[in-house]
């Protein structure tokens, strides 16, 4: 299985990536406003790039519950001097975390090489003829409603078969728009619209998404769902997002989205050691 993002181009099965998080904005759940400055963002990204990511995620508003949409311009002011900065310095793919099909094509001109779009169930196929025409990565990740309302009552009869049912859909759209499926990468949107018995019902399935062979990339560091489900506070978190990403490596999650990129990193290799040694003794190469 090949990704091509831009000039880039991954073949898996391959050591799992981890995308590296930027959070360009005062508000983010996690970091909002410790990188708000263009260089305070660049020196981190530089920084997850040396502690081991693969990807580096840039996004200039934030999608957590409840958060207040941003406007075009205050985007592009965001995120711009940073991908304009890291474009000539990193050679790891840039990622741009937008919604808005302006900001994407500004990112990419500039040398972002994937489009990470957190409002793939929209109608319009704006943002799908924007990557086929540039050839950039893109992640569709599935998410019921709007980070206004996403949270307000999501229901799924079955989220698991809903979710790939979704992701069947929505190749079948980016096809139609003109993107080859070897720029797809699928996330199943964990913490958007789903409750904490989904995010947990997704997670325990995660392999069977497998047969859509395309890459799959799990957001889960330090979500509300593990404090929810755990009684942790956010700065608390960190374990149970290691012990996601750790279980969805085993089954066949080729990328992980992380703020915590050296921890993530040796926890996944660990992980990854151990299962080698365990297909190799069960004589599966």
């Amino acid at each position: 299985m090949i990704l091509r993002a831009g000039q880039f181009e991954f073949t898996f099965p391959r050591p799992a990536l981890v995308m590296g998080i930027v959070n360009v904005t005062p508000d983010s759940f996690f970091d909002g406003g410790r990188f708000l400055d263009a260089e305070a963002a660049v020196a981190h990204a530089l920084q997850l790039v040396e502690q081991g990511a693969e990807i580096i995620d840039v996004g200039g508003e934030s999608t957590r519950p409840g958060a207040a949409p941003v406007a075009e311009s205050e985007e592009l002011r965001r995120v711009m001097p940073v991908i304009g900065q890291l474009a000539g310095r990193i050679k790891v793919p840039i990622s741009i975390d937008t919604l808005k099909p302006g900001v994407a094509r500004a990112a990419l001109a500039a040398g972002a090489s994937i489009v990470n779009d957190i409002a793939a169930n929209r109608a319009d196929g704006a943002l799908g003829r924007l990557v086929a025409e540039t050839r950039a990565g893109y992640v569709c990740m599935h998410m019921q409603g709007t980070p206004q309302t996403m949270q307000a009552n999501p229901v799924y009869t079955d989220v698991v078969r809903e979710v790939r049912e979704f992701f069947s859909e929505r190749l079948q759209r980016l096809s139609d728009c003109g993107v080859s499926r070897d720029q797809i990468i699928l996330d199943p949107g964990i913490g958007f619209g789903k409750t904490v018995e989904h995010n947990l019902q997704l997670l325990g399935a995660a392999r069977s998404f497998a047969d859509l062979e395309r890459p799959v990339l799990l957001g889960v560091s330090r979500k509300s769902f593990i404090g929810k489900l755990l009684g942790a506070e956010l700065a608390a978190r960190l374990p149970g997002a290691l012990a996601c990403a750790c279980l969805a490596i085993a089954a066949g999650v080729q990328i992980i989205r992380a703020h915590d990129v050296a921890e993530t990193v040796q926890a996944i290799r660990m992980t990854e050691a151990i299962l080698a040694k365990q297909r190799t003794s069960c004589g599966i190469l």
